[in-house]
């Protein structure tokens, strides 16, 4: 039975101490969060972000393989694939950038920006795909690039990053086609309380939105339906909203 969108079910989950999942921005909100599920379900994780010291103290609590560095730069990249040693199912695009804060409208945007944006939020995880494919195809994995309802929605001052969202957005869906043998999901996580967030509209209305945990389970539930025993599969390449899984009950 395929998942349906609110719908309700038992998993059972199956054991993953054979999964590797590699994960990007993994120091601090959704990217942190997720791999606490992950590693809580047995999942083997290679992390990256920019920061050393807060990946790894995340890491080392998780028991990750981690690399410090720039997902925009293909040395890292590369040296993040093989980190997995040939093993990887699970690669979490969840590194990206605002641009400019206090985000500005399009008609104040400085355009200049733009090439280190769209190279975080876009180029960047495609290229990441690449590296990883390789693996992916071999072991039948899957592809989380995490996306935003800005990518979607005429937010003002939003524009700039929704744009390079709707970018991955379709990229994610060309990829799926491309790629049958690997599962393209394109999600949005939701308004999350992270510091992201609050860059963006300011500290007190982010305390307001959800944590990143609740999203993180979410995904995480999702993305075990590809490699568990359960009344759900796991839902085709293409877009899905987290909330959509909100009432699902794992039980492990």
């Amino acid at each position: 039975m395929r998942a349906r969108a609110g719908g309700h079910s038992v998993i059972r989950m199956s054991n993953f101490e054979n999964r590797t999942a590699l994960i990007t921005g993994a120091s601090a909100g959704l990217g942190e969060a997720l791999a606490e599920r992950l590693a809580a379900r047995g999942w083997r994780l290679v992390l990256t972000a920019r920061g050393e010291d807060r990946l790894a103290k995340v890491a080392a609590r998780l028991g990750a393989r981690h690399l410090a560095g720039d997902v925009a730069d293909p040395a890292h990249r590369k040296a993040l694939v093989a980190l997995a040693e040939g093993r990887l199912d699970l690669l979490v695009n969840n590194a990206s950038t605002l641009g400019e804060v206090p985000l500005p409208t399009l008609s104040e945007s400085d355009l200049t920006v733009w090439p280190r944006l769209f190279d975080v939020n876009v180029r960047a995880p495609i290229a990441l795909a690449q590296e990883a494919l390789p693996q992916l195809r071999e072991r039948g994995g899957a592809i989380v690039n995490i996306s935003s309802d800005a990518a979607t929605g005429p937010y003002p001052t939003w524009g700039n990053y929704g744009a390079t969202k709707a970018a991955l957005d379709q990229l994610s869906n060309v990829l799926g086609a491309e790629e049958p043998a690997v599962a393209v999901w394109a999600v949005d996580p939701g308004e999350m309380s992270t510091a992201m967030l609050a860059d963006a509209v300011g500290a007190a209305d982010a305390a307001q939105a959800d944590p990143p945990s609740e999203a993180a389970e979410r995904i995480a539930r999702v993305v075990g339906f590809r490699w568990c025993a359960c009344e759900r599969d796991a839902p085709p390449s293409g877009r899905f909203a987290a909330d959509d899984y909100s009432q699902i009950e794992a039980h492990e």
